[in-house]
C-alpha cells in the first residue's frame, strides 16, 4: 500500500509500505475512502514541533471495513466507518466519563504502539484499527459521494469545533466570539449556531473564510487583531465582551485575544493545539472571573450525537474542504494549507 510519511520540516512523502495485518483479535483493517490534512499536522510540517524520526502521519479518515478480528462484535466487514482521530476502546472509565481522548488504552495514529511498532497513519490506503468496536462508528448504510466529506469532519474537525463551543458554555441566546478562521474555527461557528447562539463574531481577515463563516452562522466579522481587535469585539457587546469565546488556533496571541474578548464571568473554550502558547495569566483570570476550559476534543463521544444531523443534511460541515487532491499529491496538499491557499484539503487514495 501507499502511505504518507513525514521526514522533517516541509518534507512529507508519498511512499510504499507493507499492507497492515490483523494481530490482536479486537482490530480491523479499513480501506481508506477519504482522509485529510489537519491544521495540527502543520506544526510538524513547519518545524514548530520537531520530527525526530520518519513517521506515518494523518489522523482523520473514513473508509470501508475489509476484515475484522475474531473478538470484534459491533463492526462488520463491509461497513462504512468513521474513525476518531485517536484509538480508544470506549469501555474504560475515562471513555464512559465522556473523555475518550484519555482512554486507558488510547493510541495515536502514526505513533509507536505499546509494543514499540509504528501504528498506521490516516493518510494512507489502509489502516489497522486496534480497538475497532470503540474507535469506529458505522454509518446507517453506504453514503453517497456527496456525503463523504461531511462524514469525514466527524473524525476530528467538526467534533473539535463542537468541543470548543461546549467547553465555552454556548447555549441558546449566547453571544459568542470565535478566534481563528481555519477549519476548526469555522466548525466552531457552525457548532455555536447549532447550539442556539444569538450572535456569533468570527475573527477573520480572509474573504473566502468570512463568506463560509457567514454561511455557517456568523453574524459579524472582525478583521482587526490585538488591541484593535479587542476594541472591535467589546464594542459589539456593550463594551464588556462576549459570553463565550472559542479559541481555535493555539498560539500565545490567539489565547490573549480570546481571554480579553470574554466578558467578566465569561468562558473561554480552547481547542487550538498548543504551539508555544502562553501560560494562563492567573491574576487576570482572578480579577475578571473568566473561566477557561477545553483541550483535546473527545470527538468519539460526540459522533453519536452529531451523526444524524450530518447524515440527513441539516448540517454540512464538509464545506470546510475547499480542495480535493489524490493521495499521491499529498505534498501539495500540505503546501496549500501551509500557504493558506486552502482551508482544508481532502485526500482520495
Amino acid at each position: 500500500m501507499f502511505v504518507t510519511t513525514i521526514y522533517g520540516k516541509n518534507d512529507v512523502r508519498y511512499e510504499e509500505a507493507p499492507d497492515p495485518q490483523l494481530s490482536t483479535g479486537t482490530d480491523a483493517i479499513v480501506k481508506v475512502v477519504a482522509s485529510c490534512v489537519c491544521g495540527s499536522d502543520l506544526w510538524r510540517y513547519r518545524g514548530v514541533q520537531p520530527v525526530k524520526e520518519p513517521t506515518r502521519i494523518g489522523h482523520e479518515f473514513v473508509g470501508i471495513v475489509e476484515s475484522i478480528g475474531d473478538r470484534v462484535g459491533k463492526i462488520k466487514v463491509g461497513d462504512f466507518v468513521i474513525a476518531s482521530f485517536y484509538d480508544c476502546d470506549m469501555t474504560c472509565i475515562n471513555c464512559r466519563n465522556g473523555f475518550s481522548t484519555s482512554c486507558l488504552e488510547r493510541g495515536a495514529w502514526g505513533a509507536r504502539d505499546h509494543f514499540g511498532a509504528f501504528a498506521d497513519g490516516g493518510q494512507g490506503e489502509y489502516v489497522r484499527v486496534p480497538h475497532a468496536d470503540g474507535t469506529l462508528v458505522a454509518t446507517p448504510e453506504q453514503p453517497s459521494e456527496e456525503l463523504i466529506p461531511q462524514l469525514l469532519t466527524l473524525a476530528d474537525v467538526f467534533g473539535t469545533g463542537h468541543h470548543a463551543a461546549i467547553s465555552a458554555g454556548v447555549t441558546q441566546g449566547s453571544n459568542v466570539v470565535v478566534v481563528g478562521d481555519g477549519a476548526v474555527g469555522l466548525s466552531g461557528v457552525l457548532a455555536a449556531s447549532r447550539l442556539g447562539a444569538a450572535r456569533i463574531v468570527l475573527m477573520s481577515r480572509h474573504a473566502d473564510r468570512q463568506n463560509l463563516g457567514r454561511d455557517f452562522g456568523a453574524t459579524d466579522i472582525v478583521a482587526e487583531r490585538g488591541d484593535d481587535g479587542i476594541a472591535a469585539v467589546t464594542a459589539l457587546f456593550d463594551g464588556i465582551g462576549a459570553d463565550a469565546v472559542l479559541e481555535c488556533v493555539g498560539t500565545k496571541e490567539s489565547m490573549d485575544q480570546a481571554l480579553r474578548s470574554a466578558r467578566p464571568g465569561g468562558q473561554v473554550g480552547f481547542v487550538g493545539v498548543p504551539a508555544g502558547g502562553a501560560e494562563l495569566p492567573i491574576s487576570q483570570l482572578f480579577r475578571s472571573n473568566v473561566g477557561v476550559r477545553g483541550g483535546v476534543a473527545p470527538v468519539r463521544n460526540y459522533i453519536d450525537e452529531l451523526l444524524p444531523e450530518v447524515w440527513n443534511g441539516s448540517l454540512t460541515p464538509g464545506r470546510v474542504f475547499d480542495l480535493t487532491l489524490p493521495l499521491s499529491e499529498v505534498a501539495e496538499a500540505y503546501a496549500a494549507m501551509d500557504e493558506r491557499r486552502a482551508i482544508k484539503v481532502l485526500l482520495q487514495p
